[in-house]
Formats: C-alpha cells, sequence, structure tokens
C-alpha cells in the first residue's frame, strides 16, 4: 500500500525545521540554517527526520516549504542589480515616496535607500489615463537602445512600471515584448500590472521593483532545491507557503517571489487558527518566538486579521513609513527583533537593550561555541535554568553555559554592576517587556482587548516566556500545542492551496455599478482558478471576496467581505452597512452623511479546508513523577527555586502540575510559571492557566 506521508520544511534565521507526518504519526528536526547554501540544510534536515521515522522519499505525497530567503535578501540588499523603467518624468517616486517624514519630530532620519539606483531608473515616453485614454503614445523606438544601457550598466533583472498600469496594462505588455526581444534570456522582466495591480504607483512601483529584486535569487534557489529534491528521488508535489497564509506552486512562487517575504510567520497563524477552531476560541493572541524574531498575531473567531500592505526592512524599529513598502496579500502580525539570537548589550544610558539584530545561526549564541562573543537571549536563558544544556534541540547542539556565563557578565553584569545570574535575569525580563509592548500597540491599532485574548504559544522560545508575557499583557490562559517548536512547519501542513488576485477599481457603494464589479470579478475569479486549479484537480474550491472600502477622501481602508454571487445594485447599501460597522469597531464612529467606495477588490481561491477535529473535556489523571529538577529562575517570585521536571510525553491528556516547573520535549520546553497552573486537553496541548 502505497503511503501518503506530507513533509514541510521552514527556514528561519537560526534554525531550519522539518517536520513529518504520516497519518497520526509525527516526527519533526531543527538543523542550523545554512545561510550560504540554505537547500542544504533543508536537505540534512529531511535526512534527519527519513532516519527516524523509517520512511523513503517515495512515501512522500506532498513536500510544502517556506523560507526567509526573500526577506534577507531585501533586508541585507543582497538581490539582482535591477533596473526599473517608468514613464517619463515619474523615475523619482520611488525615492520621493510618501512626501512626508515617518518621524517628525528626528531631523536626522535616515530613510531606506531605494533599492534600484537613480543611474538605473529608467524613462519612456508613454501615458495613458486612468480612463485608458492614450495621452501619450508609446515610443516603442526607444525600447532597442534602452535595453542596450541596461545591458552596458550590468543589470540582470528590470520592474517596469507606467501610470495607471493596474487598470490599462497595454503598454507595460508591450515594453515586455521587446525587452524580451533584445534581452538575454536570463534577464528577468517584471511589470506592475502582473505583481501589483493597484492604485497608489509608489506602493506599486516599490512591490514590482522588490520583486524583479529577488526573483532571479529565489528561482535559481527553488530550481536548486528541486534538483535535489529530485537526486534524493523525492519526486512529490513541491508547494511553496505564501505570505498571505495559502499554498502555491514552485512555478508561481519563481515568478512573483514577493509573495513570499513573511511566508514562515504566515504558517504559524494557520496552526494558531486550526488550534482556535478545536478548541473553540473567539478571541486569539498568537505567539510565535524563533530563533531571530517574534511574531504576534490577532485572530477573531478563527481567522487571522489579513492586509494588503507590509514594510520591509525598517530603518527604525517598529517605526511605521521607515520601511520598504509592497503590496502583497499579508497576515497582519507585528515582528520584532526578539528572538533566541536576539544581542543583549549595555547602551550609552547605561540600560540593557535587546536586539533587533541576531547573532543568526553563524556564529549564533555565544554558548553554541562556534565564534559568537556577544550575549543573546539564548544564553540568558541557559544561565537562568530554563535550557538544558544537554538537551537543546533534542540534544543534537551542546551548550556551554560556561562561556554564556561569562559573556552576560563581561557585556551586561561588569557595566551595571550586576552579580550572578541577574544579568540574564535582565535580557530576559527586558525582551519580554520588548515582545508585551508590541503586541499591546498591536492589539491597540486594530481595535482589540488583548486581556480577552487566549494565547497561542509556538516556536523554539516562546513557550519559555509565555507565561511571563501573559503575565505583562493581562492574558489568563496559553495554550502549547504539541510540536510547538517546530508550529510553523506544522503550519504549513495545515494550510489550502490558494491564490489571491487583486485590482484596483473605484466604485461608489451610493451609485452602485454591479455590472461592471460582477464582471471584474468573474474575471480575477477565473484567473485565481487557473493558479490553483493543477494543484487541486477536480476538487471544488471555496471563493472568498473582499472589497477594501473607505469614506471617500480618505487614504486609508477597511476590508469588508462581499457574497459570492452575482451582486445587484441594492448590493451597494448592504456594503456599506458593513463597512461602516467595520469602521465604528476600530475607531469608535461613524461620519453621518459621509459617502463610502470600494476601491481595490480581491478574489481568493482556495482548495477547501478540512474540518478539524474538536477538543473535548478529558478525564483527570494522576500527575506522572518528574524526570529530575533544576534550579530555575522566576521572575514572578523574584528569585532563583529548585523545580521539578516533566518530560511531555509522560504527561497524557487529563493530567495537571502547579507551577513553577518546566514540561521539557524536544524541541523546546515549557515553562509553567508560579502563578500558573498546567494540564494536558484531550489533543495533547499544553493549557496553562493564571491562578
Amino acid at each position: 500500500m502505497q503511503r501518503q506521508a506530507r513533509l514541510a520544511a521552514d527556514i528561519g534565521g537560526t534554525f531550519t525545521d522539518i517536520v513529518l507526518e504520516d497519518g497520526p504519526k509525527r516526527w519533526s528536526g531543527k538543523v542550523l540554517t545554512t545561510s550560504q547554501a540554505p537547500e542544504l540544510g533543508v536537505i540534512e534536515g529531511i535526512e534527519l527526520v527519513f532516519t527516524e521515522s523509517g520512511l523513503r522519499p517515495e512515501d512522500v505525497a506532498v513536500f510544502i516549504h517556506g523560507t526567509t530567503l526573500a526577506t534577507n535578501a531585501l533586508i541585507e540588499r543582497k538581490g539582482a542589480r535591477t533596473a526599473f523603467i517608468t514613464t517619463e518624468g515619474f523615475r523619482d517616486i520611488v525615492e520621493q515616496g510618501y512626501e512626508k517624514r515617518f518621524d517628525h519630530y528626528d531631523l536626522m532620519i535616515d530613510r531606506p535607500a531605494p533599492l534600484v539606483p537613480r543611474t538605473l531608473r529608467f524613462e519612456l515616453r508613454e501615458r495613458l489615463s486612468s480612463e485608458g485614454e492614450e495621452l501619450v503614445a508609446l515610443e516603442e523606438s526607444s525600447v532597442e537602445p534602452l535595453a542596450r544601457r541596461i545591458l552596458a550598466a550590468g543589470a540582470t533583472s528590470v520592474a517596469v512600471g507606467f501610470l495607471h498600469a493596474y487598470a490599462h496594462d497595454r503598454h507595460e505588455t508591450r515594453v515586455r515584448e521587446l525587452l524580451r526581444r533584445h534581452l538575454p534570456e536570463d534577464v528577468s522582466v517584471c511589470i506592475s500590472s502582473e505583481v501589483a495591480p493597484e492604485i497608489r504607483e509608489f506602493e506599486r512601483f516599490s512591490t514590482t521593483i522588490a520583486n524583479a529584486y529577488v526573483r532571479p535569487l529565489m528561482a535559481s534557489y527553488l530550481y536548486r532545491l528541486r534538483d535535489r529534491l529530485k537526486a534524493m528521488r523525492l519526486r512529490a508535489p513541491l508547494f511553496l507557503m505564501m505570505s498571505g497564509g495559502g499554498l502555491t506552486t514552485l512555478e508561481t512562487a519563481a515568478r512573483f517571489p514577493i509573495r513570499l517575504v513573511e511566508s514562515g510567520p504566515a504558517g504559524g497563524a494557520i496552526l494558531a487558527a486550526q488550534i482556535a477552531a478545536e478548541c473553540a476560541l473567539p478571541r486569539v493572541l498568537s505567539f510565535d518566538m524563533g530563533g531571530t524574531t517574534a511574531k504576534i498575531c490577532l485572530l477573531s473567531d478563527g481567522e487571522p486579521e489579513r492586509a494588503r500592505k507590509f514594510e520591509i526592512a525598517r530603518a527604525y524599529r517598529d517605526m511605521k513609513g521607515s520601511g520598504i513598502p509592497v503590496r502583497i496579500p499579508v497576515i497582519e502580525m507585528v515582528e520584532i527583533g526578539a528572538g533566541g539570537g536576539s544581542i543583549a548589550r549595555v547602551d550609552k544610558l547605561n540600560r540593557i537593550t535587546v536586539g533587533p539584530d541576531s547573532a543568526g545561526s553563524t556564529p549564533g549564541p555565544v554558548c553554541y561555541g562556534r565564534g559568537g562573543t556577544e550575549p543573546a537571549v539564548t544564553d540568558a536563558n541557559l544561565v537562568l535554568g530554563k535550557i538544558d544544556p544537554a538537551y537543546f534541540a533534542g540534544g543534537k547542539i551542546a551548550l556551554d553555559e560556561a562561556a554564556a556565563r561569562a559573556a552576560l557578565r563581561k557585556s551586561i553584569g561588569e557595566p551595571m554592576d550586576l552579580k550572578d545570574f541577574w544579568p540574564a535575569a535582565g535580557v530576559t525580563e527586558i525582551v519580554e517587556e520588548n515582545m508585551a509592548n508590541a503586541a499591546r500597540v498591536h492589539a491597540i491599532e486594530r481595535g482589540h482587548d488583548i486581556a480577552a485574548c487566549t494565547m497561542i504559544a509556538f516556536g523554539g522560545g516562546a513557550p519559555l516566556h509565555a507565561c511571563r508575557l501573559a503575565e505583562k499583557v493581562g492574558v489568563s490562559t496559553i495554550i502549547v500545542p504539541k510540536g510547538a517548536g517546530v508550529g510553523s512547519a506544522i503550519g504549513f501542513l495545515r494550510a489550502p492551496v490558494a491564490y489571491e488576485i487583486t485590482r484596483s477599481a473605484v466604485i461608489a457603494l451610493e451609485r452602485f455599478d454591479a455590472a461592471r464589479v460582477n464582471a471584474l470579478l468573474a474575471a480575477m475569479t477565473r484567473d485565481a482558478r487557473a493558479v490553483v486549479a493543477p494543484a487541486i484537480g477536480r476538487t471544488r474550491p471555496t471563493v472568498q471576496i473582499i472589497a477594501d472600502c473607505r469614506y471617500t477622501g480618505q487614504g486609508h481602508e477597511i476590508r469588508v467581505s462581499v457574497p459570492v454571487r452575482r451582486l445587484t445594485a441594492a448590493d451597494g447599501a448592504k456594503l456599506k452597512a458593513a463597512f461602516e460597522k467595520l469602521y465604528e469597531q476600530v475607531y469608535g464612529l461613524r461620519i453621518p452623511n459621509q459617502e463610502a467606495e470600494a476601491i481595490t477588490w480581491s478574489v481568493t481561491v482556495s482548495a477547501p479546508a478540512s474540518r478539524p477535529k474538536r477538543a473535548a473535556k478529558a478525564a483527570r489523571r494522576p500527575a506522572p513523577k518528574p524526570r529530575g529538577r533544576r534550579l530555575v529562575y522566576d521572575p514572578a517570585l523574584g528569585r532563583r527555586l529548585e523545580v521539578p521536571v516533566y518530560s511531555r510525553f509522560d504527561m497524557t491528556p487529563g493530567a495537571s502540575i502547579k507551577g513553577p516547573a518546566i514540561i521539557a520535549e524536544d524541541e523546546t520546553s515549557t515553562i509553567v510559571g508560579a502563578r500558573f497552573r498546567a494540564s494536558i486537553n484531550s489533543l495533547g496541548y499544553i493549557i496553562l492557566e493564571r491562578m
């Protein structure tokens, strides 16, 4: 009988996580990320789980992959040398940006430099109006000499963005045809009407340039990985996780790699959504902490909040407007430099600061013994007793506690006159406060009461800090799922094959043009179905339609659900009523007698979601015997004490223990705070409740 195993790989900044599932059985592993050749770490991790499971590559039915490679290339400016072609007179749009300061009070702010310098930005005579009228004919004779200039400048990728191409793409399409005649095949060409067909030319141009910038790198990596997988006889279909929470094919990912920038965190949000459905949780705070960053995401009624805009490589920590804007479908979350590898130091004001820079996998925290000299959060957790030095990453990485203690003493203890374990306690307190502050701000911005949420903690670092973070933000219940240390990779296996298409079309809701909207949505649905059809076969897909609405004249929109049926003129009033209800929820008021409009429409076609298994009440069982005891610092008590260490594999549904305690497993450990009780529910999840 042929097996139907499912495989997932998540490349993070520090670790590459691998998960293999075969029916109810699961094997997982962590290996250090091989930054220079990421596919090597993926292959190493796959071989590891095959060895542990006894399965073969031929047993795998599907392989799902997420990676931070595109994100890192944009942050580190290691993408292709890219040229940009735009309408005459508009080549400086990408440098002018929003024409406003993201920080009004900092006279010395540094804006992020454009990915394409001015010397590689070129203009063509052409101009279409927003209605499609040709105001200036395309000067086709200029394309060939322009192609020669691009080659002479050493560019290996080209982005094309013209005014109003989001609605009328004929000039962009024609320029691409001409460039293909005059440029070598290995030079990539991206056009904005395909990458980001939405209004607001700065964001559309920025997204297209970012896609062109990473496309040669990502396409090369993805095809190298495909070849490596074939060489090891793993010929299962390969799908890529997208930032919006859906899966797409390798070919589509290679064309639009910008959609992969938040693929890892998206997997975590999908896992949180499944757990919310299983446990019937109306409001959830998803907390994902890995080796490089921590991610906070809010979910309502089992669904993560989604957005159409994201900023990459912010020059100022948590400062909106200081990064590179891209318009892609993305799960709404806040991400901060607070991971296990985040570096701790004392600043000029004699304060402990943590991050946003990370030691990564090379050299890694000091305790890794790979050449790191600056202490990181993992070093602090080790010194505080939260991590077993002999069993880190399932025993695959031996940690040097003495080296971590010495580094913390030198970098933190001596400048601040802190003795013993207090430098480590200071580091963890600061990183937890950073995460708590980010969670509070994110909840306030989205109009949520964070104290009413249940926290779901996963990632290698989250279970170590979840109880303290919950105390800081007022959350009473925490869930730590099985396999929490590789949670995002597990989330990949729960994600549906899906694709979202977006188009801008300004429609007044008071004068709703149903015929125009129906024609637009029908074309978008057809195009999205064409992308997912090869992956789902004859399975009937689900369709979701969203309209970005605003009061006329405003510059920001709210996402409103649209019925999946043929719309009529009466639906304009219904959409406005739904918009105003959401507007009041977010901003606390409605604007009377003010017209509203929908400016952007999105259609998502996806494979139908499977029904989650519901958690049931578990009969009470006695707690297992602890495997040992360890000296651990508890911040709620403000002191160190000896606590029992339980193995998660010994704790069956219904078992319950009181904190302080440690529940250890292969990829992470759950620290049960002194004010918490831990129990195991019917699905094997750890439930932490504040006493």
